[in-house]
Parts: structure tokens; sequence; C-alpha cells
């Protein structure tokens, strides 16, 4: 076994760095020589501002790393990357090191029966009730795009508002509450983001944005205590009454557990299919050669949607404990130690997908990562790509041309990233 691996001082900082990720290219660039040079590598704080974790950057490495369950597990530290200020922050406002107690924080025993508790109402089979809903939503949509074009910023008129409109509608939140629902996901998962968290303020400080994270944490809480007790005395056919009516091990979920189910639902169903959706179109736009292909052959819609969950890969990464001794790379991971597996590493690797920053359609295989893989793979990964599937379909039908009109700006964010603004001009069919 070699001697740990230890980035430098620099490439540290760039790997936790939120406009590292704005910047997009530039981080590709570094887990590319990390991938050749330093694969699995201990990532180490000099002023010992974050407990030390160990970076996984090859696709088969973060594979292996989420289908083992058994050996690395998502407890009990931290999920998502966090200093050690948040631990303590989250932990005397909570008594936990996560502000939230979601699906992705637990596992076996409790997992399982959780996630089982919406399972059906995320498969196939269920979704195919609501398609023509979804349709109308996506047709309606792109109506509102074209009437305030030409010129639009994709983001705010399309990628953001359709996806959150699905999920809310799916979760049973009243349409006059969506804004209130994308402003707390911007703040919870853009707070590392001047822009997106909407303070104004440029250089926030760690303790600003904790403030600010929490205050969205608690506002959700708040919320959705609210919706949960009016689907016990009212329930309904939605996803809100599933979850606020359920039962594990004979028991009703625990206040925080029902919060953090209802809070995960609510924000992973629409942020990271925005980022996805921005991303494809925005591809689109800059390859019009690819745009007309697709607009005359329909069937290369589904590796659209699949290349543009891999090559944005919103959900940037997630952290892992270390349940044993294990090997990872060709380096010794102790029992304990906390580990980052990259998915945008991953899904960029040329191991795995040839000339990996390249947007193809025609991509296949495309066994990407960007929804997890094991027991803890996405639970909405099925609606995601029937939302985008359906969105392009609207899209093609009334858009001849697509072009830049203006520089698309990245969100500065370690965990979830994408597009903050694509300005588009479009051309009517």
């Amino acid at each position: 076994m070699s001697a740990p691996a230890v980035l430098p001082e620099e490439t540290a900082r760039q790997i936790i760095a939120p406009t590292s990720y704005g910047e997009w290219h530039g981080i590709l660039d570094v887990f590319d020589r990390l991938r050749e040079e330093m694969p699995v590598a201990k990532v180490v704080a000099e002023d010992d501002s974050f407990e030390p974790f160990w970076l996984i950057t090859r696709y088969e490495d973060v594979m292996r790393i989420s289908k083992d369950n058994r050996a690395f597990l998502n407890n009990p530290k931290p999920v998502v990357f966090a200093t050690r200020e948040a631990t303590a922050f989250s932990q005397a406002a909570t008594g936990s090191d996560m502000l939230v107690d979601s699906l992705v924080v637990f596992d076996a025993p409790i997992h399982p029966k959780y996630r089982k508790l919406t399972m059906d109402w995320f498969m196939p089979r269920n979704l195919a009730k609501i398609e023509a809903e979804i349709r109308n939503l996506a047709h309606r949509t792109v109506d509102r795009m074209i009437e305030a074009g030409p010129e639009v910023d994709f983001v705010k008129e399309v990628s953001g508002p359709y996806p959150l409109h699905v999920v809310m509608q799916i979760l049973g939140v009243p349409e006059e509450d969506e804004p209130r629902m994308m402003m707390l996901t911007q703040q919870m998962f853009g707070g590392q983001d001047a822009d997106l968290s909407g303070t104004g303020m440029e250089n926030m400080s760690p303790e600003q944005v904790l403030q600010l994270v929490s205050g969205a944490v608690k506002s959700f809480e708040d919320y959705f205590t609210a919706l949960a007790d009016d689907r016990r005395a009212n329930p309904t056919d939605d996803v809100a009454s599933v979850i606020a009516n359920a039962l594990v091990d004979g028991k009703p979920l625990p206040p925080r557990d029902l919060a953090g189910y209802y809070i995960i639902v609510a924000t992973a169903g629409h942020d990271t299919t925005s980022a996805s959706t921005a991303g494809a179109m925005m591809a689109l736009a800059n390859d019009p050669e690819q745009w007309a292909r697709v607009k005359a052959d329909r069937s290369l819609l589904p590796g659209i949607v699949e290349e543009a969950i891999r090559w944005t890969s919103p959900v940037q990464h997630f952290m892992r404990t270390a349940a044993e001794d294990v090997e990872v790379g060709g380096q010794e991971i102790k029992a304990g130690d906390w580990m980052m597996i990259n998915y945008v590493a991953a899904n960029h690797d040329p191991a795995q997908f040839e000339n990996p920053r390249k947007f193809d359609a025609a991509r296949s295989p495309n066994r990407h990562l960007a929804f997890g893989a094991g027991a803890h793979q996405c639970l909405g990964l099925h609606l995601a790509r029937l939302e985008m599937r359906i969105l392009f379909e609207a899209l093609l039908d009334r858009v001849e041309k697509v072009a830049p009109a203006g520089e698309a700006k990245r969100s500065n964010s370690t965990f979830v990233g994408g597009l903050k603004t694509l300005p588009l001009r479009i051309t009517p069919a």
C-alpha cells in the first residue's frame, strides 16, 4: 500500500471553493489531472477548518462506493461537505451534524423503509397518469417563453419555473406558494452564490451563509409541518398526504424526519432538473447542427436528456463515511474516514466516456452517475427524464432556431450546481 496521497494546499482549496464550480472548465482541468496522478487523495485543511477527507475522482471508484452501502455509509458524518463551523452550527441548532434529516442521510434499516413510502409514486406506471398534465404545463411554459422573446433568459423563463411547478403539483403545494418554494430552495442550495441567495451581498461570510441556509430550512419546516397537519385532517391523492399519513414500524414519522422528507422532495425534485434542462439547451444553442438533427429526428430525445444529465451533473458530490478499513485506488482508508465521491469528476472520466466534455446526444452507452447508484439512487429519476423529454418535445415543435444571446453563467456552489442565467435568442417555428 502506497503512502497517503495528500493534495497540495492550492488544489485542496479549489476542490471546496464554490467559485471553482462556477468557473467549470477550470475544475474539470483539475479533475483530469487528479484522475491521472492522484485518483484517491487526502484533502487536508492547513487551518483545520474542515475535517480531512478523501477525494474520489475516478468513475470506477465512485461507482463502487455508491453501490456498496454496507462499507460506505451516509451516516454518521455529514453527507454533504461542511466546514467544522457549519457542523458545529448545525449541532447547536438541531442536535445533528446535518440541518436536514432526509432520505439522503439515512442508512439501512431506516433508509429502505422511508424510501418505500413514496417509491411507487415516482415509478413510470404512476407517472403516466399525470403525463398529460405535465405536457400541458410544458406547452404553457414554451408559450410564455415565446411571448417574452425573442431574447429570453431561459433559466428564468423556462428551466426554473417548469420543474418547480411539476413537483409542487405532485407534492400538493398551491401554485401561489411556488415563488416562496423557489426562493427557499435557492437560499438552501445557493447560499454560497450571492445572486441566487437573494441577499445582494457580494462576499458573504461563512457565518452569514450558515444563517441564511438555516433560516431557509426553518421556513421549509414550518411550512411543511402546517401542510402535513392539513393532509392528516383532509387527505388527498398527492405525495404530501402519503408522507403525512405514513407509518413506519406502526408509528408516524418523527417531526424532524417528516419535515426532512418534504424538503428533499420539494428541493431535489426541481433544482436538479432545472440545471439539466438548462444545460441541454445551452449545448444545443451552441451547436445548431445538433439542434437541427434532433428537430428532424425525435428518437434522439432520450439521448439528449441522458447526456444533459451527465454533462451537467447537477448534484456535484456526496460524502460517505467508511464503515471499515478498506482499500480504494491503492490508498488505505480507515474505518471512520470521511470521503467525497465527486460526480462531476466521475461523469467526465475519459476512461468511461469518450471525449467527455463534448455534449453528444448519440452517446451510447451512457452509464453516468448523475443520479447516483445503489440503494441511494435518485428517487425521482423517472420523473426528471419524463419532464425533460416532454419539455423538449414542446420546444422542438415551437422553436425553429435557438442561439446564444449573451454569456451563460453557472452558480457558485460546491453541492448543487448548474446555470443561473442562460440568455438566448429564440426564433419561433
